[in-house]
């Protein structure tokens, strides 16, 4: 066998000849052969390993660096663009079209204002004077749209919470109450009418009395000259001539609006730009007519559909006109569901004298009213109400326990036969004068505001008579000649004639020989959330007809003198204090001087006073409930000279929580007791308990 040489060169030689030519090798040396080889190829691989390991970090590091590098580079490449669109550089272009499919992005994201600012840029691109083109382009170098356009936020609202153009339609009034033998119908001839609004409004082609087309941008109220569009309407209004206002002089820039509302108003400057062209061609450019092609294409649907919608809606307005209850007077309903009892040891009685006593009707009882009103206008602003009545009630008065005070505020006697109830007509004349005609049913309370906001209703206010309003001033006439009238902005006045006999010719009735109540109020709105009113009225009746209380207090403050002529002078301080959004402090203080004016008792004179403070808690539970604490002294005789006087105080409390069960539907249970009835403390006291459903269509 051969000896390997000294070298570590000449050894591996060696090695690879032995192996070469299959020489076997002693197991000492093979070992040694196995190990260096071992070594040699995990070092290779080892080498290959920390290699493969760099060339992929060096990879990764390149593409890194690309990849910020091209971030880099397209945040510059943006940002250079938008400085250019921000500059005005694509000025030109955005109006040709290249941004044209923008349009198709929803439009009820975008308001008038910048819809508007958007006909402008447009019209320019396209006005026979392109002298000025480069003014606009000056101005728009030096408006950066990112920094300078008011940030709107668009909430989530549905179609019919979304303004649209008030509309007076012809003959039909604006006060009149959402109530028609089928409420339906009203409302699609509304809706109809509205979006028929709206597109004629853009076409010129409305017929109502309302602001369509306008020739000056002053016209619009809510716009002015530091408004961001405002050159922008100054210029489609006053030189173009295809923006219209609403029928209230506004423009309302930050409304949204749909597609269909864009092309109309599109439209409208398409037409007007196509005049232009029509007389002046030659100073546009073939550029300018494409733009105004693709406009027409891009838009085509919906300016097709749009004329479809007003032949369909116009046939369906003509459709339900002809089928509704009427174009003039729509119907307002109420209907009261009573449940009520009254408790207590005996009746009231009145006087000293009489001490014939009985046990108080305890029964419970299931009364109804109900209340057609047909409110109709001839003009829009002024109304004619015609109001029909029917009820089961037997009052809780002196057959029950022996006392007005225990009075209901809203019985209605009858056996249910339907009688007329009201009949009242008011109108406008001027913006400051209001009218009132009053032939029958009607007191002072229906022309002046007895400012009582939570509890005056009656059906859905005060369950006591008492509690509604101030009785010495509210509750006497019949027929009525009235009038309100503004003196400022916070003072008003209100005046009245009432009769209650002005229907009959015989001897001392009719309208100025029979009872009768002149009465005066003036009114003072101190800031937002206090009222306050002052109330004169010179009263006088024969005697059959005397009523001093107004049925709500003793048998003494309702004819002090007995069955004689009687006059008297009634003053009265009403008043109501919003303390914050939840709470209502009210109340009124009521005094009259009453003479006897005929019999054996002719010249003397008694007192009558009365008050009473009440508390609203507003949306306690629910929004929309109240809960309402009265309480108060019913209408009491003092200082009655040759006669008798109550000498003790009676007291009111009542304590009722209404509900609203739906917008229709208001539930309300309470009770109210009266201490020392008919102002004498040996009469019990009388509770009444109530449960009031109120139905409202």
């Amino acid at each position: 066998m051969k000896k390997f040489s000294q070298t570590k060169e000449d050894q591996f030689v060696g090695m690879k000849a032995y192996l070469g030519q299959g020489i076997t090798l002693p197991k000492d040396a093979q070992r040694a052969v196995g190990v260096a080889l071992k070594a040699i190829t995990q070092g290779v691989a080892l080498k290959a390993i920390t290699q493969g390991v760099a060339l992929k970090a060096i990879t990764q590091g390149v593409a890194l660096k690309a990849i910020t590098q091209g971030v880099a580079l397209k945040a510059i490449t943006q940002g250079v663009a938008l400085k250019a669109i921000t500059q005005g550089v694509a000025l030109k272009a955005i109006t040709q079209g290249v941004a044209l499919k923008a349009i198709a992005i929803t439009l009820t994201q975008f308001s008038p204002a910048l819809v508007s600012t958007f006909l402008l840029l447009f019209a320019h691109s396209s006005d026979a004077a392109q002298k000025n083109n480069q003014q606009v382009i000056k101005k728009v170098k030096s408006f950066s749209p990112l920094t300078e356009l008011p940030q709107t936020v668009v909430e989530k609202i549905s179609i019919s919470q979304l303004p649209s153009p008030s509309l007076e339609i012809e003959g039909m009034a604006s006060p009149i109450p959402e109530n028609s033998r089928n409420s339906t119908q009203s409302n699609l001839v509304s809706d109809a009418r509205q979006v028929l609004e709206q597109i004629r409004l853009y076409n010129g082609s409305s017929s109502s009395n309302s602001l369509n087309q306008i020739t000056n941008v002053s016209q619009l109220q809510d716009v002015s000259p530091g408004d961001w569009a405002y050159e922008a309407l100054r210029s489609l209004v006053e030189r173009y001539g295809c923006i219209a206002g609403y029928p209230n002089g506004t423009y309302q820039g930050n409304r949204p609006l749909s597609r269909y509302e864009f092309a109309a108003g599109l439209n409208a400057c398409l037409q007007q730009i196509e005049r232009l062209i029509a007389g002046n061609t030659e100073s546009f450019s073939g550029n300018d007519l494409e733009t105004l092609k693709r406009l027409t294409q891009e838009f085509e649907t919906e300016l097709t559909t749009l004329g479809a919608r007003v032949d369909n809606l116009e046939g369906r307005v003509a459709f339900l006109e002809d089928h509704q209850f009427s174009t003039t007077t729509k119907l307002k309903g109420q209907v009261v569901f009573n449940i009520a009892g009254a408790f207590g040891d005996e009746k009231a009685f009145e006087g000293e004298d009489d001490l014939e006593t009985s046990d108080l009707d305890d029964n419970i009882v299931f009364n109804n009213r109900v209340r057609l009103a047909f409110v109709t206008s001839f003009t829009g602003k002024d109304q004619l109400t015609t109001r029909l009545e029917a009820g089961n009630f037997d009052n809780f008065a002196q057959a029950a326990t022996g006392t007005d005070m225990a009075r209901l505020g809203y019985e209605a006697s009858g056996g249910n036969d339907v009688k007329l109830e009201r009949l009242h007509y008011q109108f406008p004349v001027g913006d400051k004068l209001r009218f009132h005609l009053g032939a029958f049913g009607i007191t002072f309370d229906d022309i002046a505001n007895p400012i009582n906001p939570f509890f005056e209703g009656n059906g859905n206010g005060a369950l006591t008579r008492f509690g509604q309003r101030n009785p010495a001033l509210y509750r006497s006439g019949e027929q009525a000649v009235g009038a309100n009238i503004q003196l400022s902005d916070s003072i008003s006045l209100d005046v009245a004639y009432l009769s209650g006999d002005a229907a009959s010719p015989e001897d001392k009735d009719g309208l100025f020989n029979g009872d009768y109540n002149a009465a005066a109020q003036i009114n003072f709105a101190l800031g937002e959330n206090l009222d306050l009113a002052l109330t004169y009225a010179r009263y006088f009746a024969p005697g059959e007809d005397v009523n001093l209380s107004g049925n709500t207090g003793s048998a003494l403050a309702k004819t002090p003198f007995g069955a004689v002529a009687t006059s008297a002078n009634r003053f009265g301080a009403q008043a109501s204090w919003r303390i914050n959004s939840n709470l209502n402090l009210a109340g009124w203080v009521g005094y009259i001087d009453a003479s006897a004016e005929s019999g054996a008792r002719e010249g003397d004179h008694a007192e009558i006073w009365n008050w009473a403070m009440n508390l609203a808690i507003l949306d306690l539970g629910k929004e929309g409930s109240v809960l309402g604490l009265i309480v108060g002294m019913p209408p009491k005789a003092t200082n009655v000279d040759g006669g008798p006087e109550d000498e003790d105080t009676s007291w009111l409390v009542e304590a009722h929580y209404r509900y609203p069960i739906t917008d229709n539907i208001q539930i309300t249970p309470g009770a109210y007791v009266i201490f020392n009835p008919n102002h004498s403390d040996r009469n019990d006291p009388i509770y009444v308990g109530v449960l009031r459903t109120t139905f409202s269509f």
